[in-house]
């Protein structure tokens, strides 16, 4: 019997640390949009380290679950011209993952293409990566 309330406070205290640990990302996460749209790379490099160093996520792990007004970080980068951190973005980002479709099931280049923004420098980074 005391073995079996030993197991579920072990699974209780797992179970809630693991919740909060995913608050805590959130959390770290929550102004990434407004550097990206800012265009400071500094603070950008410095919120990826930290996210990296504290939680083990690199980029492509937590890339397709931050929305920024229903953009990707990369969309984000290029419709605020934000050339620094946007070109930062892309080469951070694996090649293989570049050219996966994202929410909308358009790749990168694609939605590049629809919006006209093939003049961006982003996207000339982006095409150099591909």
């Amino acid at each position: 019997m005391l073995k079996i309330v030993k197991t579920s406070l072990v699974i209780a205290a797992t179970l809630g640390v693991s919740g909060m640990a995913q608050a805590n990302v959130n959390e770290a996460l929550a102004n990434i949009c407004t550097i990206v749209q800012a265009d400071d790379k500094g603070e950008l490099r410095k919120k990826m380290r930290s996210v990296e160093s504290d939680y083990r996520l690199k980029l492509k792990d937590y890339y397709s679950g931050v929305s920024c007004s229903g953009n990707s970080l990369i969309r984000t980068a290029m419709l605020s011209n934000a050339v620094e951190a946007g070109s930062l973005l892309v080469k951070k980002m694996p090649k293989s993952d570049l050219s996966t479709p994202e929410t909308d099931g358009k790749t990168l280049q694609a939605w590049v293409a629809e919006n006209g923004l093939e003049g961006n420098e982003i996207a000339t980074v982006l095409s150099g990566r591909l």
